[in-house]
Parts: C-alpha cells; sequence; structure tokens
C-alpha cells in the first residue's frame, strides 16, 4: 500500500489537495491495516484521514527551497521507463 504515496513537493504544478488526500488515505490505510473500514471505525478512519490530510498539506506549503521545480510529466516517464524494466 505505502508504495502507492507519491513525493508531492516541488512540483510544478503543486500537489492538488486530492493528491495530498490520496496520500493520506493511503497512509491510514498502511497504519490500520485495512482498505475498508467497518462501519464502527468508519468515523475514526475518515477523521484520520482528514487529520492528515491538512497536515500534509500545511507541510507541503512551509516548506522551502532553491532548487526548480521538477516536471510531472519528466518524472512520471522515468518512473514509467524503470518500471517497464522490472516487469519486463
Amino acid at each position: 500500500m505505502c508504495r502507492n504515496i507519491k513525493t508531492l513537493f516541488n512540483f510544478d504544478p503543486p500537489a492538488t489537495n486530492d493528491e495530498v488526500r490520496d496520500a493520506a488515505l493511503q497512509f491510514v490505510r498502511k497504519l490500520s491495516g485495512t482498505t475498508r473500514p467497518s462501519k464502527q471505525n468508519q468515523h475514526a478512519f475518515d477523521h484520520a484521514v482528514e487529520a492528515i490530510a491538512a497536515s500534509a498539506r500545511e507541510l507541503l506549503d512551509s516548506l522551502e527551497t532553491n532548487q526548480h521545480p521538477r516536471n510531472r510529466e519528466e518524472v512520471a516517464a522515468k518512473l514509467r521507463a524503470k518500471a517497464a524494466i522490472r516487469f519486463a
């Protein structure tokens, strides 16, 4: 599950709130050990996702760098090439 969490800092365009929430969801899934919580635990699960997403957004917004932003398409192409070699 955690392999799906991608680096979100220093990209052009910046990470969207949906991307941050998706990363938070993956993190909570990994911590809880479930992808779909029971009805009894749904509220706690959803609350954790929202709290972590808010913290992650705050972190991303406060980080600073002197590096030029990375291009999403270039990074994605490198990852696809790496995966093609790995799974060929």
